[in-house]
């Protein structure tokens, strides 16, 4: 299918002569063509369908007589026509035969007059661009509609032999719009099943206006090119680059055209290793210096998500018109989204495309590089000029991360705002979705906010207001706090003046409010994948609403197909990032309307978890619109939300030349934050985010996200949450039960599969450490529930650990008679799982996967037998949130449930991935790798320490203050962070002398190995905020789990920071204390009970705080 044609463009076109006996043959078979080789779908649109790109003449020939024979020999005399002479076959005969003559002389005569025209006004590139099969398929189904006497309005379709389809789509005239309208009837689109990529587009328009044909090639070309391939199809390439590096070319060609400066990347070898990515025809049909420039632009964008444009003059204008060549390289893209976009994009701005090609350059583990090169002319008044091509490449370079609803508004419901002003706009009306729904979930749903403030009678004021927000942030003059507030109080006397509606006008003053409380913002950079805001959190605070913690900060991302907030407790801290792929439009509306509580609810959890560790709490979740969107489109654009999301909170906490120059700040003080995986964020995800913050200066890329491949710790492999929870069931066993599990059976039931992380390693947990004493009555996961009072069998229960397999799998063989395994296949099946954790009688359940607010306030009584006992007296939240706050205490009020909260049981998975963050600045990667096994041997001792001391203290603060254990489990998270902030403010008034008396404290924090092998380079390698933090947190933790939390709640706030660095002396005496006390001649008996004393009330005695 591919024909070697001349690739450098020139002014002449084929003569007539040439080209009429090129195609001679066509011609020739086209006359022995019935009119019926074409199918019509509907009135006026043509459908071809071709099995390959040509017919071979006898085919024709033997089509015709197959039809001859059976209109004469194969119908009953009933079959016939009124109008054939239904008796006589000769009459028959020569009836046919003068339709068939007088059709075939009128198909003759369309094509002796289409194909003169056809040859004078197709530009030249389309001859040497296109087969001539095409080219022949093209004439005849032009002939053919022309022969029909209907408008030029026809779709080919053409099946390659290596499984790629050529869609042909032919539109009469070649009005501004035309290419927008057919791209926007194309199919395989990102949301279809079928979905193939569009990897190859020619776009051409008749010299006469009289048409325009366009081709669109879908699927890839399967060939791989060697370089014995590249070296004979990219002769004419390589042969013009040598001439540019040797410096034998003239400055321009023969057409005026400059040619390219010389480059390292013209050198021969290099130019090999680029087209042995690029596909053969893309080669074949690139005139040379066409292709050494999109070399350069393919260099700018390679390895990144970025945006290339270069423009330039066409040259080859013979009749001096302003045509313009514009070239855009868009790495990792859909190409059927980036020809959509530019091509809407000129549309906006007044320029048609007259001709245009698309090519795909593979760029390795980056996806692939969508090449554009578009021929426009300004039309309906617009000119070619300097400042309309600057906004035209800025808005180029936009275009790719704008969302939908950003698209619409500037390019066809306001066009007149501009897109930065739109994208302001529609972020705006995003952020005010969570407050305002709050006042009225009808009035101010996501769509009924942007119509508002986007109508006639009120867009003004709305543009206004983002011109507010832009000066404030110009960097250039930004406006003062003094400028700001007298511009705000003219804007909203204009509101209140003009906007009659009230919810208008309390939409228009929130806008306001938000450029008022918008701290810092990366509008200004020029490479930004998304618009990003940091937002002072007292913004999201709704009217009415109950008064809660207010956190640190608050990010706001406006993306491409998705908005995400990143909401955070202290000014480091870690947290998991969150994708939500919502399956509905109805299902991502509500989400939409409660993103910002499920962050910020997420983000305080993880606050009190962060107790033991430098971190507060942070959590970043991630709302992407991939309703209805195929398996390989959602997972696209959730790859690209990622990148955006995190790119732009990088815009806003990396100090370079770049952010200095580009973005105001409001905050004053540098943001240090740490990410880590959470609900559909993959390994390949992590890499390009640790690898991006590198590229962007973070000063601890390699900490920016945890849980790295090669060097984290798997939490799943080494079951570290499990490791934590195990201990809070020992402890509460022994205090709840009275029992020791080590000596004594007791049952258990566990929500979450085998396979699952948390319950597949609990079950590890419990047979290493418990043996047949620990008996599992019943475990449930989405797949079914097993169920044996008698416990089920190890044996069994643990290959299916080992094996990665669901509960499901469980064999029936192994269960007692008493006992049954489910599967969630029929209805009885799903109603036994989804009510085995209330169902099945134990000592203890640890809910260890699951749903959210399964057991909730509406519920809780399911879980309690008829007489109201509950089916088990102790709990252990081994997942987050499986039972709700209310539910908690009406449990323990009711029933005395003893619940060991999520925040508490499963605190160690947090805590392993702070220590990934203290390795991942220590170490180098190949340093922690080669000591891995025996740092996560000290990481799995600390971890069973931390859960060992609160645990201790739990169960120690309910034996004597009483209360639930849920609301104790917030007092303790509240005392170590409250000590915590009061130390950290302390500190940082200490000179660095008196802090390095501190340092110990962070040593003994660290695993051993880790501490060994790098704490002399702790200053060089951990950020100083970093390391007083990790002070703070450490004397804090170490003063709750010792002295308690009442001790601490009765501390001034003024004083805590004082009397917990008089403690640290404190101890210390009592350390020598105890060591003169070893060396003393006394009873040993005697001797132990001192050393108890001292150890549990010396330091308190010694400051004399009681």
């Amino acid at each position: 299918m591919i024909l070697r044609l001349s690739a450098l463009a020139g002014k002449s076109r084929p003569n007539a002569s040439s080209s009429r006996q090129l195609l001679q043959p066509a011609l020739q078979q086209q006359t022995r063509c019935a009119l019926s080789s074409s199918s019509i779908d509907e009135p006026h649109h043509y459908n071809v369908h071709h099995s390959s790109s040509t017919t071979s003449s006898s085919s024709q020939q033997n089509n015709t007589r197959t039809h001859s024979t059976h209109s004469t020999t194969g119908r009953q005399p009933s079959d016939f026509r009124s109008w054939q002479a239904s008796h006589n076959i000769d009459i028959q005969r020569v009836t046919q035969t003068a339709m068939i003559h007088e059709l075939t002389q009128q198909q003759t005569r369309s094509i002796e007059k289409v194909v003169p025209w056809f040859l004078n006004t197709l530009p030249a590139p389309y001859f040497r661009q296109v087969p001539e099969s095409f080219r022949l398929d093209h004439i005849k189904a032009i002939s053919a509609i022309k022969d029909a006497n209907m408008d030029m309005h026809m779709n080919l379709k053409t099946h390659l032999p290596d499984g790629r389809q050529v869609l042909t789509f032919i539109r009469p005239g070649t009005m501004p719009g035309l290419l927008l309208t057919m791209i926007k009837e194309l199919p395989y689109n990102q949301r279809s099943e079928e979905y193939m990529p569009l990897s190859r587009v020619q776009i051409y328009s008749a010299e006469d206006d009289s048409m325009s044909l366009n081709l669109f090639v879908y699927g890839d070309e399967a060939k791989p090119l060697t370089e014995a391939d590249v070296t004979m199809t990219g002769s004419h390439i390589l042969e013009y680059a040598q001439q540019l590096v040797d410096g034998t070319l003239p400055p321009a060609d023969e057409y005026g055209r400059p040619n390219p400066q010389p480059n390292t990347m013209f050198s021969r070898e290099r130019l090999i290793q680029h087209m042995e990515k690029c596909s053969e025809s893309y080669i074949i049909r690139s005139d040379p210096r066409r292709f050494l420039s999109q070399i350069e632009l393919f260099e700018r964008v390679s390895g990144s998500d970025n945006i290339s444009v270069s423009i330039e003059d066409s040259f080859l204008d013979g009749k001096n018109e302003e045509h313009y060549w514009i070239d855009i390289a868009l790495a990792n893209t859909l190409p059927h989204f980036a020809l959509e976009q530019a091509t809407q994009l000129l549309y906006l701005h007044s320029f048609d495309v007259l001709r245009a090609h698309l090519d795909n350059v593979t760029d390795g583990d980056n996806g692939t590089v969508t090449l554009l090169r578009m021929l426009v002319t300004p039309v309906n008044g617009a000119r070619g000029n300097e400042p309309t091509f600057n906004l035209l490449k800025q808005e180029l370079k936009r275009s790719k991360w704008l969302t939908p609803s950003t698209m619409e508004l500037v390019y066809e419901k306001q066009p007149w705002l501009g897109v930065r002003r739109g994208e302001i706009i529609t972020a705006m009306c995003t952020i005010m979705h969570p407050i305002m729904s709050k006042q009225n979930a009808i009035a101010f749903s996501k769509g009924n906010i942007l119509e508002t403030v986007t109508k006639d009678r009120y867009v003004n004021h709305a543009a206004a207001i983002a011109d507010l927000f832009l000066d404030r942030f110009n960097p250039k003059a930004p406006l003062s706090d003094s400028e700001l507030e007298e511009r705000s109080q003219g804007l909203k006397a204009a509101i209140d003046n003009e906007v009659e509606d009230t919810p208008a006008q309390e939409l228009l003053f929130k806008m306001i409010e938000i450029v008022k409380m918008t701290l810092k913002t990366n509008i200004y950079m020029n490479n930004r994948y998304a618009l990003g805001l940091r937002l002072d959190p007292k913004m999201m605070v709704s009217e009415g609403e109950a008064v809660r913690d207010t956190p640190y900060g608050v990010f706001f991302i406006h993306g491409r197909r998705f908005d995400g907030y990143h909401v955070r407790f202290r000014d480091i801290a870690r947290g998991g990032m969150r994708l939500v792929t919502p399956p509905s439009s109805e299902q991502f509306a509500l989400e939409s309307a409660h993103q910002y509580d499920e962050c910020y609810g997420l983000a305080y959890a993880q606050q009190l978890k962060n107790k033991d560790i430098p971190e507060g709490g942070s959590k970043a979740v991630v709302l992407i619109d991939s309703v209805g969107m195929s398996s390989s489109g959602k997972d696209f654009v959730m790859r690209k939300s990622v990148k955006a999301f995190v790119d732009t909170i990088l815009d806003l906490i990396v100090d370079t030349s770049e952010t200095r120059e580009e973005i105001v700040d409001f905050v004053g003080k540098k943001e240090v934050l740490y990410l880590g995986p959470d609900e559909q964020v993959i390994p390949q995800d992590i890499d390009w985010v640790i690898k991006r913050a590198a590229q962007r200066g973070y000063d601890t890329p390699a900490a920016f996200m945890s849980s790295k491949p090669r060097a984290g710790i798997n939490h799943k492999e080494y079951g570290v949450t499990s490791e934590g929870v195990n201990v809070y069931l020992d402890v509460a066993l022994r205090h709840v039960l009275k029992r020791d599990p080590k000596k004594e059976s007791f049952t258990i039931k566990l929500t979450g599969g085998p396979d699952g992380d948390v319950a597949g390693n609990e079950l590890k947990i419990l047979s290493r450490e418990y043996g047949e004493n620990a008996k599992v009555v019943g475990i449930a996961d989405g797949t079914g529930c097993a169920e044996d009072p008698s416990g089920l069998d190890w044996e069994e229960l643990l290959r299916l650990v080992h094996n990665n397999l669901p509960i499901d799998q469980f064999d029936p063989t192994k269960v007692g008679e008493d006992g049954a395994v489910h599967k969630a296949d029929t209805e009885e099946g799903i109603k036994a799982r989804n009510s085995m954790h209330n169902r099945v009688q134990a000592d203890a359940f640890i809910p260890a996967g699951g749903r959210p607010n399964t057991i909730n306030a509406h519920n809780y009584k399911h879980f309690l037998n008829t007489d109201g006992t509950p089916s088990a007296p102790l709990i252990v939240e081994g997942a987050n949130l499986f039972v709700t706050d209310e539910a908690r205490q009406l449990l323990f009020d009711e029933a005395g449930v003893i619940i060991v909260k999520d925040s508490s049981a499963n605190k160690a998975g947090v805590i392993t991935s702070s220590y990934e963050i203290c390795a991942a600045m220590l170490l180098s990667e190949e340093e922690f790798f080669e000591n891995k096994p025996q740092i996560v041997s000290e990481v799995l001792d600390k971890l069973h320490e931390y859960a060992r001391m609160e645990a201790e203290l739990l169960f120690r603060e309910f034996e004597n203050y009483g209360g639930s254990l849920p609301q104790l489990s917030k007092v303790v998270s509240g005392a170590v962070n409250a000590a915590t902030d009061a130390l950290a403010i302390a500190l940082d008034s200490f000179s660095d002398e008196d802090k390095e008396k501190l340092l110990p404290l962070f040593r003994a924090h660290l695993p051993k190995t880790m501490a060994d092998l790098s704490f002399d380079k702790v200053h060089q390698r951990v950020p100083a905020q970093y390391i007083t933090n990790a002070l703070a947190s450490c004397l804090a933790s170490k003063l709750v789990y010792k002295e308690g939390t009442k001790f601490v709640e009765t501390l001034p706030e003024n004083k805590l920071a004082d009397v917990a660095l008089r403690y640290l002396e404190a101890e210390h005496e009592v350390s020598l204390l105890k060591d003169a006390l070893e060396g003393t001649e006394m009873g040993e008996k005697e001797k132990e009970a001192i050393l108890k004393l001292l150890d549990a009330g010396g330091a308190r005695t010694a400051l004399r705080v009681f």
